[in-house]
């Protein structure tokens, strides 16, 4: 812990807090291969990967990160993870929402939750409009909860309410007010643990000019000096915005 914890201060001190992105967003994959290669139930990866999400979520604020998005379930995974698993995991993002809560309050973080919400069990609904209520007037940090959520539905989900008020054509600003994500800035950096190197269905429309960082740690593993690495990869990078 102490080797940690000056490596952890030496990569600090390499960070241009000047640079910093504005918007990150997380894709924390690899829970269920790390408990199976711990010889663990599915279900203990995801409890590790919500302990671990809790620290880095809590340190990227800390940092001075504005808006912190994470991909907590895909529309596919609700679709084709099996009943039990799911269950668990629902069980799970109430216990983490009731915890994230008071810690929300006492950092002054709004807390946004995006995607299908109105299928998910009724209670997780309510818990989910609970902490959205409580920390919506919380201007200076933003976590978005993407629960349920797949980039192609909430482009879809647009052009459906475009339909419905009868436009015919709209500029690309007036698309993303039309969008889950249309009070987020776009994404500057997205981190993906777990080895695969893929966007799976993520913020299509806000990842257009993000810098991509994957790694290749289950996300139980990924630290806050892993967090730090991806950070100044990003400020190494040079951003061109298609130019």
């Amino acid at each position: 812990m102490i080797f940690y914890n000056l490596l952890l201060k030496y990569y600090l001190k390499k960070i241009n807090r000047s640079k910093l992105p504005t918007h990150v967003a997380l894709i924390p994959d690899g829970n269920r291969r790390w408990a199976r290669k711990k010889g663990l139930p599915p279900w203990e990866g995801h409890k590790k990967g919500a302990e671990n999400l809790n620290r880095l979520i809590e340190f990227a604020f800390k940092l001075g990160i504005k808006y912190f998005t994470v991909f907590a379930l895909s529309t596919e995974n609700f679709k084709r993870r099996s009943r039990q698993e799911l269950e668990f995991l629902f069980k799970l993002f109430k216990e983490y929402i009731t915890k994230l809560l008071d810690k929300a309050i006492r950092n002054k973080i709004k807390v946004k939750f995006i995607g299908k919400i109105k299928e998910l069990p009724r209670d997780l609904q309510e818990k989910i409009r609970e902490v959205e209520n409580k920390t919506k007037n919380y201007n200076e940090r933003t976590l978005t909860i993407c629960i349920n959520y797949g980039g192609r539905a909430d482009i879809v989900n647009a052009v459906n309410k475009i339909i419905k008020e009868e436009k015919h054509e709209v500029s690309e600003e007036e698309f993303k007010r039309y969008l889950w994500t249309k009070n987020l800035p776009e994404v500057d950096l997205l981190i993906r643990t777990g080895k695969e190197k893929r966007i799976s269905n993520f913020l299509l429309w806000d990842l257009a000019y993000a810098e991509l960082y994957f790694s290749d740690k289950y996300f139980p593993d990924f630290n806050e000096i892993d967090f730090l690495k991806a950070i100044i990869w990003y400020q190494k990078r040079e951003r061109r915005f298609g130019r």
